[in-house]
């Protein structure tokens, strides 16, 4: 059996998630997602608004990061639990602890600082 050949822009995009370059994943994302037809598009679009998120949420927008929380979620949930090698289970369940407190505040503008320790990490299963 061969190993899996992935599109270099998806493993770039992963390194820079987990590197916390959340902006320059969604980048790296978006231009792959532009080139993308078929049932993967909506999997890298849920990608692209998983990391714009945390990019949100690092810098204090809790409105734009709540939005694409939830956003993202509806773009990944299809996919679960394991697409293109990315175990969405675990990734969606890291997602969710990240982002619990902005999600459960009722206030406009909370003031939430992100925990680092909970940030989730994108990793590959290897086949």
């Amino acid at each position: 059996m061969e190993p899996i050949q992935y599109d270099p822009r998806y493993l770039q995009g992963i390194a820079l998630f987990n590197d916390l370059e959340f902006f320059e994943s969604h980048e790296v994302w978006e231009e792959l997602w532009s080139e993308v037809t078929g049932e993967s598009r909506k999997f890298y679009q849920g990608l692209i608004q998983m990391a714009v998120c945390l990019h949100h949420f690092g810098n204090g927008n809790m409105g734009g990061a709540r939005k694409l929380y939830h956003s993202s979620r509806k773009y990944l949930e299809p996919y679960r639990p394991k697409y293109l090698g990315l175990d969405l289970d675990q990734t969606l369940a890291q997602l969710e602890a990240c982002c619990a407190e902005i999600v459960a505040s009722e206030e406009r503008y909370p003031e939430i600082e992100i925990d680092a320790e909970l940030i989730p990490e994108l990793h590959l299963d290897t086949p």
